[in-house]
């Protein structure tokens, strides 16, 4: 997803709607949908706004939409969770679950022959979603060894 439907999608699905939402971050509602029109070349919403978003709706899309278009993949650091074999043994499951679903997508892709361009996101999500499991797995496991 690129960044504009993040955050188009982010503002029209928090709760209580756009207007409860506008009034959480100090705008206008018609402001907040201006600025979250992703087909608008004039309105934005600030670095400030976009945190305020995140923090508010509790949706990091716009996050992981700017790290995927740089490159980069976001990793949610778990400082309050204890490190445990069960721990570990629920991001396992929760990796294989992941691949699974790359399968299904591939697969899907690949089913009449032909790769079409469109098809792509949906592949290139799942496997994010694949990476981002395994690098939350290697910093839990970090977090187990010995010092």
């Amino acid at each position: 997803m690129n960044i504009r439907d993040a955050i188009h999608q982010t503002v029209h699905h928090a709760v209580g709607g756009v207007e409860v939402l506008a009034v959480r971050m100090g705008l206008r509602a018609q402001i907040l949908r201006n600025k979250a029109n992703p087909n608008s070349t004039t309105n934005y919403l600030s670095p400030i706004e976009l945190d305020s978003l995140m923090t508010l709706t509790g949706d990091h899309a716009v996050l992981h939409a700017l790290a995927r278009n740089h490159g980069y993949i976001c990793i949610k650091a778990q400082e309050d969770v204890t490190a445990s074999d069960m721990a570990i043994l629920e991001l396992v499951t929760q990796v294989w679950s992941a691949s699974g679903v790359v399968g299904a997508e591939v697969h899907a892709l690949l089913a009449d022959g032909v790769v079409e361009k469109h098809e792509l996101p949906r592949v290139e999500t799942a496997i994010y979603c694949v990476v981002q499991a395994l690098n939350e797995m290697v910093a839990r496991l970090k977090g187990m060894a010995e010092k």
